[in-house]
């Protein structure tokens, strides 16, 4: 697929955009009081609803790293303290760790995390003395988030994103190197909440996305957001091999807010009434595909733990085969093959397949770039760390000229059919012009095909 010259252009200087639920969020960072973490849990209702706790019994996600490609992760926040092991930042204006928070929703890289692969703490006790607290990464505590896979290690990758980045480097050069360096620094699942009004994504994030298909890394998307513009799936979560994720609401319907549709669905997850820390150590409430994601991240944790041989199309296969049909029977535009249930993930026979069942980039990139692999930024081609995609060139047929017809068309009817030709298009201009002099005035807005913020509303 060639995107045009000037979706390319604007996308440049536009910042990929994180789903958050929260738009007004960055003011709940700073006003939202301190609470008592033990309320926060009792609010996940999908830990138990969603067959997690009962998958626990099987795998909690230990030795399975998790690249969550956000605003960064605060891992100073109580219920991740000794689950961040590594990290880097792809904006050029966060911390080399890729803990600081940034971007236009600072909060969000937090909010994921938590989600996936929170920890909890232990409750107060004010007679303890400090040396009787658990040691960080010793278990799961009595209070706070716990995430999806409590076990699981994360790499924190911060990208600046949703607002003009004041170290200059596009959604364009950050998102591939964000990839890249997950897969080489021994990520087996990447969450990328992350999402744009547009199914097209730039030809420079290709040769990454492969990278990581052919090192058989797991790759989980958020499917966006209605209420934040995107009715229909956005890139990255449009991407072959990806596995988009769309949002439920309470009652396991498709989200009227946050269920954008696509065939690219893969499958469903809670999208609505979820909770979350921020930096600094509090929480809040939020909503959107953006947690959809993490929830699904971690049950991939959760597989990888188990079965740490499994491939990425057998980990995908499992979640999406084991999933309860929803919608119109066999696998739609809104609930993928169905609802999440991680026990059955954790617990089924499931058969293995030949083919990833939500495709492959490397087939994609065969057919509709001809198998064109040229370098995605300057910092990839250059970088001799970075292996080249091995993709082959295709075979294409040689063209050949066309055979000449036995009999000429007579001049006449070429310049006939000319005249009427040309009739029907001045015709045509004519009512455009009066059309446009009778329309009311559009106000304008952005161009089509430009990544932008999809946010969903205020705070849930």
């Amino acid at each position: 697929m060639t995107l045009p010259h000037g979706w390319r252009r604007r996308a440049a200087s536009a910042a990929l955009a994180a789903m958050l639920a929260g738009g007004s969020l960055a003011g709940a960072l700073v006003a939202a009081p301190s609470a008592f973490a033990d309320s926060w849990r009792d609010k996940e209702y999908w830990l138990t609803e969603y067959g997690i706790t009962a998958a626990w019994q099987v795998s909690k996600g230990a030795g399975v790293k998790v690249a969550i490609i956000d605003s960064g992760v605060d891992g100073q926040h109580p219920d991740l303290k000794g689950a961040v092991v590594g990290g880097t930042d792809a904006s050029g204006a966060g911390d080399p760790n890729g803990q600081k928070s940034i971007g236009a929703k600072p909060e969000h890289g937090t909010l994921v995390a938590t989600l996936l692969a929170g920890r909890g703490h232990a409750a107060p006790n004010p007679s303890a003395s400090p040396s009787s607290s658990p040691s960080p990464g010793s278990g799961v505590g009595t209070d706070g988030i716990v995430g999806v896979a409590p076990e699981a290690q994360i790499l924190s990758v911060s990208a600046w994103l949703g607002s003009p980045n004041p170290a200059g480097k596009t959604d364009q050069e950050q998102i591939p190197e964000a990839v890249r360096w997950a897969v080489d620094n021994g990520a087996k699942v990447i969450n990328i909440s992350l999402g744009s009004t547009s199914p097209d994504w730039p030809q420079s994030w290709d040769a990454a996305f492969l990278y990581a298909e052919q090192k058989d890394v797991v790759i989980v998307a958020a499917a966006g957001n209605r209420i934040g513009g995107n009715v229909q799936v956005g890139a990255p979560a449009t991407i072959p091999g990806v596995l988009t994720v769309a949002g439920l609401d309470r009652n396991r319907m498709a989200s009227v807010d946050a269920s954008s549709q696509g065939i690219s669905i893969g499958v469903s997850a809670p999208a609505e009434k979820l909770v979350g820390g921020l930096p600094g150590g509090s929480y809040e409430d939020w909503a959107g595909t953006s947690g959809s994601a993490p929830i699904v991240s971690g049950v991939a944790a959760l597989i990888r733990s188990k079965w740490p041989d499994m491939s990425a199309k057998q980990v995908i296969n499992r979640i999406v085969s084991t999933a309860v049909d929803a919608g119109a029977p066999g696998k739609d535009p809104i609930y993928g093959y169905g609802i999440l249930n991680a026990e059955a993930a954790l617990k089924a026979d499931v058969p293995e397949v030949t083919s990833n069942p939500v495709g492959s980039i490397a087939d994609w990139i065969r057919v509709h770039r001809r198998g064109d692999l040229s370098s995605p930024t300057p910092q990839a081609a250059s970088s001799p760390s970075i292996p080249a995609a091995t993709l082959a060139d295709p075979t294409v047929p040689v063209a050949k000229a066309p055979s000449q017809p036995d009999t000429a068309v007579p001049a006449a009817v070429v310049i006939g059919f000319g005249s009427l030709f040309v009739a029907i298009v001045a015709g045509a201009s004519v009512q455009l012009r009066r059309a446009y002099r009778t329309s009311p005035e559009l106000p304008d807005g952005p161009p089509t095909g430009v990544v932008d913020v999809v946010d969903q509303g205020g705070p849930k």
